[in-house]
C-alpha cells in the first residue's frame, strides 16, 4: 500500500522566498528584499542603475496603456525627441539649468577625441522640444500643440540610489504643450494631475494627496508645480509621485515661440465705428496736406507773414497728433 505524504506548510523558508526583515523594524532592508525576491528588479554594475525584470516591466506597460489611452482623448500626440542636448541650449534658461546642474551627465569625448563642446544627456526635455515649437507654431491655427514622449532620462543622483524611487536612469513620460492663453494651459495642468492620481489610486492602489509645490520646490524655471504625494510608512515621510507643471511664458520667451492671433469677427456696430474712424483719418490726412501747402505759401510771402506761418505750422503739428492718436485706436 502506497503511503500518502502530507504537504508540509511553511515552505517559504525552505525555498528562500520568506522575507528575513520586518517592514515595521527595518523598512529599508525589507524593501530591498521584497523587490529582489519578487523578481521585480536586478542589480547592475553601474551604481544607481537597475534591470527591470518582466514582473516590473509589465506594471509599466499597464501604466503606459492606461495613460496613453487617456491623454489621446485630450488630443495629445506621441513623439520622440533626441536623447542629447547641447550645452548652449541647456544653459539658455538660467533658473532651469541651475535647478538641474548637479544632476546632469555630460558626454565629453568620442573614442579618443575630446568633443569641442560637451553634450548633455537629457535630465528633462524642455530645452530640446521648445526650440522646435518655435519653428512649428506660426498661427493661432497651430494651437494648442500637445506632445507626449515615452522615454528615459538620466539624472546623476548621488544621494542613496533606491530602486524605483531614486535612480540615475529611469523610464517616464513627459508631456509638452503650448496654448494661446493661460486658462487653457492651466486646465491641462490639472487634467493631467487628475490622470496621475487615477494611476496611483485605481491602477496601483496607492493612496496619494494632490497639492501644489512651494516656490522653492517647484520645477526649475516654471510658473507653478502641482504634485501627487504618497506616504512611506517606514520613513514617515512623503514622496513625490508625479508632477504637472505650468511653465507660463518663460520658456516660450526664451525660445521665441510666438504666433499670429486670431482675427475677431466684428459686430455691425464695430464695423460702422471702424469705417467712421477711417473716414476721419482720411479727412485729417487731407487737412494736414492742405495746411502744409498753406505753410509753404506763407513762407514764400516773406517775413510779413511769419506769425501766420508759425500758427499754421503749429496747426500741422496738432493735426498730426490727432491723426497718430486716432490711428493707434484703430490698430489697437
Amino acid at each position: 500500500v502506497a503511503k500518502k505524504s502530507k504537504a508540509k506548510t511553511g515552505g517559504g523558508a525552505k525555498t528562500g522566498l520568506a522575507l528575513a526583515h520586518s517592514k515595521a523594524t527595518d523598512f529599508g532592508e525589507w524593501y530591498t528584499s521584497l523587490i529582489t525576491k519578487a523578481e521585480l528588479i536586478a542589480y547592475y554594475e553601474v551604481s544607481g542603475c537597475y534591470i527591470l525584470l518582466p514582473g516590473s516591466y509589465s506594471i509599466w506597460e499597464r501604466i503606459q496603456s492606461f495613460f496613453d489611452t487617456e491623454i489621446k482623448k485630450l488630443g495629445v500626440e506621441n513623439v520622440y525627441f533626441p536623447l542629447f542636448v547641447s550645452q548652449r541650449a541647456l544653459e539658455a534658461e538660467k533658473d532651469h539649468v541651475e535647478g538641474f546642474a548637479p544632476e546632469v551627465a555630460w558626454v565629453t569625448r568620442s573614442g579618443e577625441t575630446e568633443l569641442e563642446q560637451p553634450i548633455a544627456i537629457r535630465p528633462t526635455s524642455e530645452t530640446i522640444i521648445y526650440p522646435y515649437f518655435a519653428k512649428k507654431v506660426q498661427s493661432h491655427r497651430d494651437l494648442p500643440m500637445k506632445y507626449n514622449q515615452w522615454t528615459n532620462v538620466v539624472r546623476w543622483e548621488f544621494k542613496h540610489p533606491t530602486p524605483f524611487l531614486r535612480t540615475r536612469e529611469f523610464l517616464w513620460q513627459e508631456g509638452h504643450t503650448a496654448f494661446a492663453n493661460v486658462e487653457e494651459a492651466d486646465e491641462e495642468v490639472f487634467d493631467i494631475l487628475d490622470l496621475y492620481a487615477r494611476i496611483y489610486e485605481q491602477l496601483l492602489a496607492v493612496p496619494i494627496i494632490k497639492g501644489r509645490k512651494s516656490e522653492k520646490e517647484k520645477f526649475a524655471g516654471g510658473r507653478f508645480t502641482t504634485t501627487c504625494e504618497a506616504f512611506i510608512p517606514g520613513s514617515h515621510r512623503a514622496i513625490q509621485g508625479a508632477t504637472s507643471h505650468s511653465l507660463g511664458q518663460n520658456f516660450a520667451k526664451m525660445c521665441g515661440i510666438t504666433f499670429e492671433g486670431e482675427q475677431k469677427e466684428k459686430t455691425p456696430e464695430e464695423e460702422a465705428a471702424e469705417q467712421a474712424t477711417k473716414a476721419k483719418l482720411a479727412q485729417l490726412d487731407a487737412d494736414i496736406k492742405a495746411k502744409k501747402e498753406e505753410v509753404k505759401a506763407l513762407k514764400a510771402a516773406g517775413q510779413e507773414k511769419a506769425t501766420e506761418r508759425r500758427e499754421a505750422a503749429q496747426q500741422v503739428g496738432k493735426l498730426k497728433g490727432e491723426y497718430a492718436k486716432l490711428k493707434k485706436t484703430l490698430s489697437g
